[in-house]
């Protein structure tokens, strides 16, 4: 949706989503034997649905074995490279995919953030896929073949230079300190410590994938109690129920030594969602969160189950019989507090008061322009939270619309009406906190008036965070500085590896620019049992060193890093691209204040008001846009682009009578809002009056016109203007100029010779004349004998 929406507004190009709606819509118009791709000329599609053979079967049809013409630009192309470090990487279904339908393309463009997880062959194997010809897996990638296709830039780079619009990001560490000690965030950590030992004990000598379930079950309980003891006590429940029934299975197998040795196992990816929550593009990510929280209790169920032992083993019963203890013991305390503030609560209503509201809870409490985006990783936690914001609003006529949610199963309507409310002005739309899980990660344009975020909970994936922190840390952020809070625990150990996890993200991302994935892996290992009390130091350490393989960190350094030009370089560049933006603008003489002009005089041929400037004190200027509709019928649909966004689940005649036509501005307003309407030469708007504006210069084949005007220059000229247009199949305009002829205009009566065409530069002088002429508003009448005389001498002109 983001890249839709980007590109239509920013280039007026119109792209179709391609999915299985699209299908079904173009089956319904024409017919269920039309090729899908073969209906439209601009695509966007999932990653996911890539490796669908339903979707990607007829786009190699429509491609064949190469289309010219046709290019491809893939997004995140990181997930296309194998993540296997071995010597000859193994493809993924997605790697097998790109390399399927991508040479089938005559031009590729690969954007990603994070191009290298730290293996050569990697790497080469992602380079092959952009360019066969230049790069093979398991061969060195060469720097001058690399240099050849990768342009790599840094935020911060660019920021010293030219400035950028980039903010200043400022990770701050909320720290809470001074709970008693049998606050429940703090004990029952404690409790799953001990909870983990014993099942740590109890399992060493079952197999290991006994192990593993039991470690990913340990895992998933931590992750959770760390986002929230609304989150743990939900997935405890499902535990402990299980358990039980385990129990008391085994107590009644006693007399059959075979039925403990019988229990399922259940392989690591069928227990994904306890190691965390589900990715956006993740089939699961639409679910409802009932679905959801059905899947996820199905695999703490199946975890659970698989954590199976001998019953004839009578020290493994034993410890049996205290972890359930321990469970009743989390379970009482878990109960009781699930309900309660916490405090990263208190601390953030306190921030909330302080930096927002002062009279949070007052009828009438003013709030001020700040907004503010909370992250969670959890639906449940997300409840939760939401729940004790809204206890901590006093109820009001606004109230309800202080707060919005933005997860998984958010309709796609709804998701655009937040991201539009979020970035409206705060003086027109009351909300002013915006929480969300995962879900709201990526694809989400959210800084045009928000620069301060909340990490709820810390994600385990350094990546995560890192990309939440890009939703309000990115171009066309008007703040100089962003600021992203994250909780930590002074009295709870668990909490040192939330910390190195934060500063190995701000590592990371100051030694190669962003953050790679070099450490990825190293990580996943680490913390691939949780975070065991026993082991914090070493955990500590290892995560902090995480980046230090020499190997895989001057592998990246000497495969990606060199072909990053530096920031003397990244000069020279920016001052020859401002040379030729310059010189493009000139060459097609493209002036805001003739644009404007043209699109007031297009206006004026159709019968209706031009253009009119309204008072705007800051900002480019902005002008009103007649309602062209009102008289002209077959401009509705045109007019449609200018107004604000259609409401979900509105009319489209109510819409039309609701939403007035936006006020429009001729430069980039330079943020993210959708008040004003930025025209520019391929809006629809434009194209249609400028293509109107066009034709009626051109109405007859013979002379259409002849105009006098009147310059400072001394010298007489006459200059005669021909149309070139190209047209190719289906009348598809193929390309329009306009060809002057320029000449020094003698009287007939002393003209010996006709009249002879300047040389290139008197006739770029003889333009100029022409367009300072045509911006000179006040022009001084030409008097009538000259216009007699030049009149009756056009003919001969021409000829």
């Amino acid at each position: 949706l983001q890249w839709k929406e980007e590109l239509e507004n920013r280039f007026g190009l119109t792209f179709e989503i391609f999915d299985k709606d699209y299908v079904r819509k173009v089956r319904q118009e024409r017919g269920f034997g039309v090729n899908p791709w073969t209906t439209h000329s601009r695509f966007l599609i999932s990653h996911r649905l890539l490796i669908d053979e339903n979707y990607v079967g007829p786009l190699r049809d429509w491609l064949g074995t190469f289309k010219s013409g046709a290019m491809l630009i893939l997004d995140e192309a990181h997930h296309a490279a194998p993540a296997s470090g071995a010597k000859y990487a193994i493809d993924s279904k997605i790697t097998r995919a790109v390399e399927d339908f991508a040479k089938r393309f005559e031009h590729r463009l690969f954007l990603s953030a994070t191009p290298h997880n730290g293996h050569s062959n990697s790497f080469s194997r992602l380079l092959e896929l952009l360019d066969p010809q230049r790069f093979c897996r398991g061969v060195e990638v060469s720097a001058k073949h690399r240099d050849d296709v990768i342009v790599r830039r840094l935020k911060e780079d660019i920021r010293e230079v030219v400035g950028g619009g980039f903010p200043n990001r400022n990770v701050i560490q909320v720290d809470i300190d001074g709970l008693p000690s049998d606050a429940p965030e703090l004990k029952l950590a404690e409790l799953l410590s001990q909870y983990a030992d014993k099942r740590e004990s109890r399992l060493s000598k079952e197999s290991k994938s006994k192990q593993a379930a039991s470690g990913l079950l340990i895992t998933g309980l931590q992750q959770r109690l760390l986002s929230s003891v609304e989150a743990f006590a939900r997935t405890l429940k499902v535990h402990r129920k299980t358990a039980l029934r385990q129990w008391e299975a085994s107590e009644a197998a006693q007399s059959d030594s075979d039925r403990a040795s019988q229990q399922p196992t259940a392989s690591s990816s069928q227990l994904d969602l306890l190691a965390g929550s589900v990715g956006s593009d993740d089939e699961r990510a639409t679910m409802t969160e009932e679905q959801l929280q059905q899947e996820e209790d199905a695999q703490i169920q199946a975890a659970s189950t698989a954590s199976s032992f001998s019953t004839e083993d009578a020290e493994a019963r034993e410890l049996w019989k205290e972890e359930q203890k321990l469970l009743d013991q989390m379970t009482a305390i878990a109960e009781d507090a699930r309900h309660k503030k916490d405090a990263r609560v208190e601390k953030l209503i306190a921030w909330i008061k302080k930096t927002m509201c002062p009279d949070l809870r007052k009828k009438d409490a003013k709030w001020n322009d700040e907004r503010v985006l909370i992250f969670t990783e959890y639906d449940d936690t997300k409840r939760y939270l939401v729940s004790q914001l809204e206890l901590a609003i006093e109820k009001s006529e606004l109230a309800d619309h202080r707060i919005q949610i933005f997860y998984g199963p958010t309709p796609i309507e709804k998701r655009e009406e937040i991201k539009r409310a979020f970035n409206t002005p705060p003086a027109k739309h009351p909300v002013r906190i915006l929480v969300a899980t995962d879900a709201a990660r990526e694809g989400l344009n959210l800084q045009a008036h928000c620069s301060n975020l909340f990490h709820f909970d810390v994600p385990w994936n350094p990546s995560r965070m890192e990309q939440r922190n890009g939703r309000i840390d990115r171009k066309l952020q008007p703040k100089e500085n962003v600021y992203c809070h994250y909780f930590v625990y002074k009295q709870r150990p668990e909490d040192r590896i939330l910390q190195v996890l934060v500063r190995k993200t701000a590592t990371i991302k100051e030694e190669l620019g962003s953050l790679s994935q070099v450490i990825d892996h190293r990580l996943t290992k680490t913390l691939k049992k949780g975070i065991r009390r026993s082991n914090i130091d070493a955990m500590e350490t290892d995560i902090e060193q995480a980046d230090l393989d020499t190997e895989l960190k001057t592998t990246v350094i000497d495969e990606l890093e060199a072909s990053r030009e530096r920031q003397d370089e990244l000069r020279v560049q920016v001052d020859r691209l401002r040379d030729i933006l310059q010189k493009s603008k000139q060459s097609i003489g493209l002036n805001d204040e003739l644009f404007e002009s043209a699109v007031s005089s297009s206006l004026q041929i159709l019968g209706a008001a031009p253009l009119t400037e309204i008072d705007n004190e800051s900002g480019p200027e902005q002008s009103t846009f007649p309602a062209l509709d009102e008289k002209i019928a077959d401009w509705a649909d045109t007019m449609d682009s200018l107004r604000a966004p259609r409401k979900r689940g509105q009319k489209k005649w109510e819409w039309r009578k609701e939403s007035p036509i936006r006020p429009i501005v001729f430069s980039d307003p330079g943020i993210v809002d959708d008040s004003v309407v930025h025209l520019h030469l391929e809006h629809r708007v434009v194209q249609r009056l400028l293509c109107r504006f066009i034709s009626q210069g051109f109405v007859h084949n013979d002379l259409s016109r002849a105009c006098f005007s009147q310059t400072k220059d001394g010298v007489p000229r006459v200059i005669l203007l021909g149309r070139l247009a190209l047209y190719g199949p289906g009348a598809a305009r193929l390309h329009e100029e306009l060809v002057p002829v320029t000449a020094r205009w003698r009287d007939p009566k002393i003209r010996k010779e006709p009249l002879q065409p300047y040389a290139r530069d008197a006739e770029t002088k003889t333009m100029s004349l022409l367009d300072e002429a045509f911006q000179n508003h006040v022009q001084k009448a030409v008097d009538p004998k000259v216009s007699s005389q030049l009149q009756d001498s056009a003919v001969l002109d021409i000829e």
